[in-house]
C-alpha cells in the first residue's frame, strides 16, 4: 500500500502561481511513476503531468504544457506539480497518483494509488 496525500491547492488569481505537493508513505516510493491528475464535478479525471522513477522522464498534457512542471524528490517520498500563469479553466481537484512505470501514462486506471486531492480556483 502507499499512502498519498496532497497540499499546496488555494485561490489564485488567474496568471498566478501554485505549487503543489504529494507526500508518499508506505511502500517504496521510488519504484513508482507518479502523476498529477484533475478533476472537476461531473467530469472525468483529466491528465495533468507524470515523473518516471529513476530517470526522471516527465510527461505533460498538451493544456498545460509550458506552464506546468513535475519533479520529485525520492530522498524525501514527494513529488510536486508547479503551476504557472494559471488560468481560471485550470479550475479543479488536483489529485496525486502512483502507479507502475510500464502502464499507459495518460490513463487514470494505470494508478493504483491516489490521494484525496487539493482543490485548485483560479478567479479572473
Amino acid at each position: 500500500q502507499v499512502q498519498l496525500a496532497e497540499s499546496g491547492g488555494g485561490l489564485v488569481q488567474a496568471g498566478g502561481s501554485l505549487r503543489l505537493s504529494c507526500a508518499a508513505s508506505g511502500r517504496t516510493f521510488s519504484g513508482y511513476r507518479m502523476a498529477w491528475f484533475r478533476q472537476v464535478p461531473g467530469k472525468e479525471r483529466e491528465f495533468v503531468a507524470a515523473i518516471n522513477p529513476f530517470l526522471g522522464n516527465t510527461y505533460y498534457a498538451d493544456s498545460v504544457k509550458g506552464r506546468v512542471s513535475t519533479s520529485r524528490d525520492n530522498s524525501e517520498n514527494t513529488v510536486y506539480l508547479q503551476m504557472n500563469r494559471l488560468q481560471p479553466e485550470d479550475t479543479a481537484v488536483y489529485l496525486c497518483a502512483a502507479g507502475m512505470p510500464n502502464r499507459v501514462v495518460q490513463t487514470a486506471a494505470a494508478y493504483d494509488y491516489w490521494g484525496q486531492g487539493t482543490q485548485v480556483t483560479v478567479s479572473s
